[in-house]
């Protein structure tokens, strides 16, 4: 069983950056186990993946939308997931959702993942 707390949303201005953070708590196996993915969802919008990364590949995976803006990472010591996001534009406006699966087998599909948090507001705007 997978617990997943985000922070660190808030207010930006264009051009600026912050960096997201999800706590989890684990219980049976260690986090290094989880492949992890980041989503969001505006509002209207459906729920869209961000960020992915496949523990057993040590791969990660990004959307052309973010390619280069944002970069996932995790600390394994802290049970912390982190989704750093810099140049951040009003369209990156949504609630932002991190995710945890031990069944990867394709970035961004929302059905593989099993475990998510309750969420957190990123509002990007002037």
């Amino acid at each position: 069983q997978v617990q997943l707390v985000e922070s660190g949303g808030g207010l930006v201005q264009p051009g600026g950056s912050l960096r997201l953070s999800c706590a989890a708590s684990v219980s049976g196996l260690s986090l290094d186990t989880y492949s992890i993915g980041w989503f969001r969802q505006a509002p209207g919008k459906e729920r869209e993946g961000v960020s992915c990364m496949d523990i057993s590949k040590g791969r990660t995976y990004y959307p052309d939308s973010v390619k280069g803006r944002f970069t996932i990472s995790t600390d394994n010591a802290k049970n912390t997931v982190y989704l750093q996001m810099n140049n951040l534009k009003p369209e990156d406006t949504a609630v932002y959702y991190c995710a945890a699966t031990l069944a990867f087998y394709s970035p961004f599909v929302e059905d593989e993942f099993d475990y998510w948090g309750q969420g957190t507001q990123v509002t990007v705007s002037s």
